[in-house]
């Protein structure tokens, strides 16, 4: 922790530093100290738009996390499905979240459920790839023993192989939710009054660059956060797998 606090301060040191010696323009780039201000004098706009994006972004993880995961076990249990489906569960992120972001907002409207649908769809795929691979490479030794002692494929999965892959569903789901703060502006971009998507929308066309960079630094504080948040649950619900205190 005090080796990232140490590195966020040289960062944060060297881009105040760069504006004030280059002289550019805080147009294109604020200082730190105007970040900062826009953060404090604009912090209930920020605080109320945060609520918006977090709430989209949890929801959305949540379906992708329980997708997820029924779709990385419907393909394990069934080779064919895995065989016919797998290719195009690859081809579907290789569509555009912009072309898909408009006709969901037409079809379900400008609520809720649009945004969390697009961030499900943007966050899925990381969970259920690391989570069919960690199923395919389940140690074929233990699962022999398990046949042995009559262990039928439910019991199984319930004793082996979910075990087996948690860890990895976990690292997913981390990834998802780099990406899922993304996937909620864009959602926002594409039809919303409210969410930090869409107050980054509005205060760049009004030159306000300092609000657009606050933005940016509160998106970035929500995705540390969850992240920390899913930290914390993976060392209760898995606790085998932190590291050891004495290395």
């Amino acid at each position: 922790m005090i080796v990232a606090l140490l590195t966020l301060a040289l960062l944060i040191g060297g881009w105040e530093a760069y504006t004030r010696i280059s002289g550019i323009d805080p147009l294109l780039l604020p200082p730190p100290t105007d970040v900062a201000a826009a953060l404090w004098t604009e912090r209930s706009a920020l605080a109320s738009d945060l609520v918006v994006t977090a709430t989209e972004v949890v929801c959305g993880l949540a379906v992708a996390v329980t997708g997820g995961l029924l779709i990385a076990l419907a393909l394990h249990r069934w080779p064919r499905l895995h065989r016919g489906s797998y290719p195009l569960l690859i081809a579907s992120q290789a569509i555009p979240i912009v072309v898909i972001a408009p006709l969901l907002v037409a079809w379900l409207g400008f609520g809720l459920l649009p945004k969390v649908a697009i961030v499900a769809l943007i966050c899925f795929f990381p969970v259920t790839v690391t989570t069919l691979d960690a199923l395919g490479r389940v140690d074929p030794q233990q699962r022999t023993m398990l046949r042995t002692l009559g262990a039928s494929p439910r019991q199984q999965l319930r004793w082996l192989e979910l075990p087996s892959a948690l860890p990895a569903a976990i690292s997913g789901a981390k990834v998802a939710v780099a990406v899922g703060s993304i996937a909620a502006v864009f959602a926002e971009y594409a039809g919303s009054d409210r969410g930090l998507g869409h107050l980054l929308l509005t205060s760049i066309p009004q030159l306000r660059t300092d609000l657009a960079w606050a933005t940016v630094v509160v998106l970035a504080a929500l995705a540390v956060s969850c992240v920390a948040t899913i930290s914390a649950a993976e060392r209760r619900l898995i606790p085998w797998t932190a590291p050891r205190k004495d290395r």
